[in-house]
């Protein structure tokens, strides 16, 4: 049957009403088996068919699984008693439910809103920006939860008007100072996964772009400012958009008001007042009129860069989602798409984001059919070389500092402590050495990095093995954690299992349970040896990687 077909008696017999009562769930359910089994049949004709035999990795076990999905989703680990009900049911549809359920927990948009905070702030140029870490994580993690749009939530930050510490979706533009140059390239990069800011002072060197096309994304953005604003006593920042004429600023000047058009500085004669560029963008050639106010320019590049007439605004989304699940994506850099860009599985690339924009950028959509393909729940290798063929097995992600921090605490049974305001009101030494912004500082790294370029550190290593944070934590003298379970759990090999459930989220094997249960009973002190077993799981490179 025609899929348009079947689609439209769907919706028409749903609308209606009928005796079946087939629900929305199941149509759903319906879509996105369909639409991950065609990606999965897409990518072994285009890669998979010339394979040897050993070459494409099987699918994973179930505990496996499951750790994978709540790290991606949740940014936690299973507990125990989810791996004991995962791993004992039968139902075929598991793991598919399982994905539903998690895509609904609250953790789900707090741990993607990190990660989109982190991927507009580690390339700001206005370090002032990072008072607007917080309400840029809650505007963010508010509407992945609710399933917002894509669209929709990028038409907000190229829009953003407002008090920075008040309006989330005022991120972008204050991490770059509100300069429409930087803006322009960050709106690129991060809805469109195009460098275009390479094309700033030349012509692209790897792709069509050209200089002119640069500014005349620059040019939506003139009149845009970032200025001091003092709120009931305190000191603070607002993002506006000025139409009333204004000289253009001196060069160093801050730019507390916008200019009423852009102009392309003239390389040559840099104190010459350059070209006027007329605002145009350049994935699409749609083109505003000179002197349009801001809420009208802003507002059509919002609607132009979201159309689906705009390949690379589902293809940018599309990639990095693809790379963060399946470990690598169909383009690397993960935002650095173009016309001329080397592609993995070009037609399977293109057929998943042209389905992303049909149901409506619809992100929790996006995540239930990269998560229903062999190809996300294929067993983890390591990174593969250029030579080798891709997406033939999963790969390790190192955690994310906030994600590493989470499980921390979640292994060691302690929670976060909650800031005074007195300790809020002094952010000295004290508050930046919060020991999740010690994390942070040792393990973060800008998402739109390539993994490969991630690497371990002395400094990370000497956190997880000799501070106080870990040590403390690791104690077995105190009434919780360690403490608890050497009280409660009395049976060495019984406890040896509870700490790699809670650390790794599987059981021993049988090797490592006779090494531990050895070293146990060679030490002496059972504190002092379940203290180094459980700092040695803590410091492995599994506790820190997805898998």
């Amino acid at each position: 049957m025609n899929r348009s077909i079947f689609t439209n008696w769907i919706v028409g017999f749903l609308t209606l009403g009928g005796c079946w009562q087939l629900s929305r769930l199941a149509y759903c359910e319906v879509v996105v088996e369909s639409a991950s089994s065609r990606v999965d049949r897409m990518l072994s004709e285009e890669i998979f068919a010339q394979l040897s035999p050993g070459e494409l990795a099987p699918l994973t076990d179930d505990l496996t699984f499951l750790r994978r999905v709540w790290l991606d989703l949740l940014g936690k680990i299973p507990p125990s008693d989810e791996m004991t009900a995962f791993e004992r049911s039968r139902d075929p549809q598991k793991r598919g439910k399982l994905v539903d359920r998690l895509l609904e927990d609250p953790d789900f948009g707090r741990n993607w809103g990190r990660y989109w905070r982190d991927v507009i702030l580690y390339r700001r140029t206005e370090e002032r920006a990072m008072a607007t870490s917080s309400i840029l994580t809650e505007y963010l993690a508010q509407h992945l939860q609710a399933n917002t749009g894509w669209d929709q939530i990028a038409r907000e930050f190229i829009t953003a008007t407002g008090e920075v510490r008040h309006n989330g979706n005022t991120g972008i533009i204050m991490a770059q100072a509100g300069e429409p140059e930087n803006v322009a390239a960050e709106v690129a990069r991060i809805f469109m996964g195009i460098q275009i800011q390479c094309a700033q002072c030349h012509d692209h060197p790897y792709d069509g772009w050209k200089r002119q096309q640069f500014h005349e994304l620059a040019a939506f953005f003139p009149r845009v400012a970032v200025r001091r604003v003092r709120t009931m006593g305190e000191r603070g920042f607002q993002v506006v958009a000025d139409d009333q004429p204004l000289r253009r600023r001196k060069k160093g000047n801050r730019r507390g008001r916008g200019t009423l058009e852009h102009y392309m500085p003239d390389l040559e004669n840099p104190t010459a007042p350059g070209q006027l560029i007329q605002p145009a963008l350049f994935a699409t050639g749609q083109k505003l009129d000179m002197g349009t106010m801001d809420v009208n320019r802003r507002g059509k590049l919002s609607q132009w860069l979201t159309s689906p007439e705009n390949e690379w605004f589902s293809k940018a989304l599309v990639n990095r989602i693809w790379s963060e699940l399946v470990g690598e994506g169909f383009v690397e850099p993960i935002d650095d798409l173009g016309p001329d860009r080397e592609v993995n599985a070009p037609r399977t690339f293109d057929r998943l984001s042209t389905e992303f924009a049909h149901n409506g950028y619809d992100v929790k959509w996006l995540f239930r059919t990269i998560m229903a393909t062999e190809a996300y729940q294929r067993e983890s290798r390591p990174r593969r070389q250029s030579a080798e063929p891709p997406f033939t097995a999963n790969r390790p992600q190192p955690l994310r500092s906030d994600q590493l921090f989470d499980v921390f605490l979640q292994v060691m049974d302690s929670g976060e402590s909650t800031p005074t305001r007195r300790s809020r009101r002094n952010m000295g030494k004290r508050g930046r050495n919060s020991p999740r912004m010690t994390f942070q500082k040792e393990f973060g790294f800008d998402p739109s990095q390539a993994r490969k370029e991630v690497v371990a550190s002395i400094s990370q290593a000497l956190v997880l093995m000799n501070s106080s944070q870990v040590n403390r934590a690791i104690h077995g003298g105190k009434p919780w954690g360690l403490g608890k379970w050497l009280r409660e759990i009395v049976n060495d090999r019984e406890l040896v299992h509870q700490l790699y459930r809670r650390c790794l989220a599987r059981e021993p094997t049988a090797h490592e349970t006779k090494i531990c249960v050895a070293y146990v009973k060679g030490t002496g002190d059972r504190r002092v040896a379940f203290e180094d077993i459980l700092w040695s799981l803590v410091n492995s490179s599994e506790f820190r990687y997805r898998i």
